[in-house]
């Protein structure tokens, strides 16, 4: 079960990378800004997130296998629409079909293991499906560099809609069998709300949007223009540097996947680790603007490890619902994910180019856009913390 789950994982991880090691190629062959680059990243992202709740409806209703065969159908569509693209508009639009497409590529296996496995296993599962996500997305840094000569980028997106297709079949061959837990009723239109509404829901939903969100934009997108544009490494440098940031994060959620279910066993809350590691990527992201072009890879590695700490809230939510609606506490909470995600690729590209055209360096621009960012992801640990607080005052 797991195995077949984190193949199609590893692919979708791959394809919302993959923009990061091909920017030079697409501003260089396209001409594109960093408005532009932004956007086609993030078209993945808005795909992604427009799906996720009438996927949570979709899981609770069809069951996970089912689902995610159907969007992984238009995931190949979006990838055969991408390498045969000749505008940029064609091919921002078949990034939303991929992200459409792969939607349900972690949210169908985290509702498998809520259904299938004991509260720790989800823990566990959870951390080392992460750490499938960054070996596509190592997957997407040095080897897509090397075979860029051999095949260009569209070739790479024709073997990549080849690659789902396989995983289709194996999805089909060795998951479980659906077994439907609902049908819908009229009850069920305000759980939506009710969810976003829940207590845990309500404190970590700005950290899932900006810090969540913010790490997945840096990794998949910002962290290779700024090796590149402030750090003034070449493209196949910044490909080496991309490499190790995901082998920073592959190493990072295998280490939680083996912490998680100890420290739950221990009876140590998720809210408590959260509060105690979130200050770590603040540290970090500030030292990073403040080193300008002297901060690398080594110091995105950091950021991006210290970041990490968030991905434990994901499981912490779909654990406080009943199983039955796990897809639909899944898929919201991810919702605010990767709204995050787009809206942190793209503003930042948008505040990059307007600070450029105010005459300010690639550098200075950069490195105010990610002082905003931060402040952002300040704000919302402070919201945490607050809620945190309420809590317990109500509690008495």
């Amino acid at each position: 079960m797991f195995g077949v789950f984190a193949f199609g994982y590893f692919l979708s991880a791959l394809l919302r990378a993959v923009t990061a090691t091909l920017a030079p190629v697409f501003s260089d062959e396209l001409g594109l800004q960093s408005a532009d680059l932004g956007l086609l990243a993030g078209a993945y992202f808005f795909g992604f997130a427009a799906l996720q709740l009438p996927l949570g409806k979709a899981l609770d209703r069809f069951g996970p296998r089912r689902t995610l065969l159907a969007l992984m159908a238009v995931a190949v569509v979006g990838c055969a629409a991408f390498a045969s693209a000749t505008g940029f508009a064609a091919l921002v639009a078949a990034r939303v079909l991929i992200g459409a497409g792969m939607a349900a590529s972690l949210m169908a296996p985290l509702t498998a293991y809520r259904q299938h496995l004991s509260a720790p296993a989800q823990l566990r599962a959870n951390s080392w499906m992460l750490m499938t996500g960054s070996l596509g997305m190592l997957a997407s840094t040095l080897p897509v560099q090397w075979l860029l000569p051999a095949i260009g980028w569209r070739g790479l997106f024709w073997l990549l809609a080849g690659l789902l297709v396989l995983s289709a079949g194996l999805v089909a061959w060795r998951s479980p069998r659906d077994r439907p837990v609902e049908r819908t009723n009229d009850r069920q239109r305000l759980r939506y709300r009710d969810i976003a509404a829940h207590p845990l829901f309500l404190r970590t939903a700005p950290l899932a949007f900006f810090v969540y969100g913010g790490m997945i934009a840096v990794q998949s997108l910002w962290a290779g223009p700024w090796l590149t544009r402030v750090s003034g490494w070449s493209a196949a440098q910044a490909a080496q540097g991309l490499f190790g940031i995901n082998l920073s994060m592959l190493v990072a959620f295998g280490l939680w996947g083996l912490l998680m279910p100890r420290l739950v066993r221990r009876g140590v809350q998720v809210t408590r680790l959260l509060a105690w590691g979130l200050p770590l990527p603040f540290l970090v992201l500030a030292a990073i603007v403040a080193l300008g072009d002297a901060a690398g890879a080594a110091h995105w590695a950091t950021w991006c490890v210290a970041c990490t700490f968030v991905s434990i809230s994901q499981p912490a939510v779909a654990a406080a619902f009943p199983a039955e609606q796990a897809g639909r506490a899944l898929s919201a909470f991810n919702l605010v994910i990767f709204a995050g995600v787009f809206s942190v690729q793209w503003g930042l590209g948008l505040l990059i180019d307007l600070l450029l055209a105010m005459g300010w360096s690639d550098a200075t621009a950069f490195r105010c856009a990610f002082a905003a960012f931060g402040l952002c992801g300040l704000a919302a640990y402070a919201w945490f913390l607050w809620r945190g607080r309420q809590a317990v005052d109500n509690a008495h």
